[in-house]
């Protein structure tokens, strides 16, 4: 569709989406402190992780655009999607350590409106494109939105995350049969889950996750130690650290688990 937008289709009734693994800073790359700092806060590699997705016959989009262009999961009117919590806006203007990304003028609003049209609006088009594709060939479908971020982010979030990190916006963006199965996998392994806890599902699973109208969102947020070794101390000799398979091989089972249960419950109404 773009250059930096990629879309594999497949005949599942499931999207998973990747916002957040870009890595480009296209046009903007200048006006940044440093290309390692903009690129820090990338949910990194987990488009590899979900390498399984496509044999699955699960739909992928993914942007190559850093989110410190433009974070794709934000509410385009710039409103925040936790308030009273720290966090990151639709053009961040720090990394989430809170260390300043522009050297000088942050982006105005004739800046962010550019970005958007560029960006967020294409990408957004996409997804909306591939949800009334799917819901041509199945009577409801999953919008599985891929995410990931450090164990460890004091301004963020207190002590250590939890490795699985479900989001559903307290149950309103998908149907409660899908929040159980999603949620019992994730207690049947060894790993540590939490259900609607610090990230409860960005823009992407708020804004599509409308059950009533059989389009379900999901949001995972991964603890990247499940499939990295993360250091203590951040710096641009060890970070980020490189996509350790070995790690990846135990919570692999579980997504693709994951996974074939989002794909089985859209299924299950056709059956019904």
């Amino acid at each position: 569709m773009t250059d930096w937008l990629e879309i594999t289709r497949g005949d599942a009734p499931l999207i998973v989406a990747f916002p957040h693994t870009g890595m480009e800073l296209a046009d903007v790359e200048g006006a940044f402190r440093s290309p390692w700092l903009a690129r820090r806060d990338a949910d990194w590699w987990v488009d590899r992780l979900y390498g399984f997705a496509r044999g699955l016959g699960a739909t992928t989009v993914r942007s190559r655009i850093s989110r410190s262009v433009i974070d794709l999961n934000r509410d385009p009117s710039g409103v925040s999607l936790y308030p009273g919590q720290t966090t990151t806006e639709l053009c961040p203007t720090s990394t989430f350590d809170g260390d300043p990304l522009y050297t000088g003028t942050t982006p105005g609003d004739a800046e962010i409106a550019r970005r958007r049209a560029i960006w967020f609006a294409p990408y957004h088009a996409a997804l909306e494109g591939e949800i009334v594709r799917l819901r041509t060939l199945h009577p409801r479908i999953v919008l599985y939105d891929a995410h990931s971020v450090r164990s460890h982010v004091p301004r963020l979030f207190d002590g250590e995350l939890p490795q699985f990190n479900i989001g559903t916006n307290g149950g309103v963006t998908c149907d409660p049969a899908l929040e159980a199965a999603v949620t019992g996998i994730c207690a049947e392994g060894p790993f540590s889950h939490v259900l609607n806890g610090r990230f409860r599902g960005g823009w992407t699973t708020r804004h599509y996750g409308r059950p009533e109208n059989s389009v379900h969102a999901i949001q995972m947020e991964l603890a990247m130690r499940g499939y990295m070794d993360e250091p203590d101390i951040l710096d641009e000799g060890n970070w980020p650290p490189p996509f350790n398979p070995a790690r990846a091989a135990a919570i692999v089972p579980i997504l693709t688990r994951i996974l074939q249960a989002c794909i089985t419950f859209a299924r299950q109404e056709s059956r019904s």
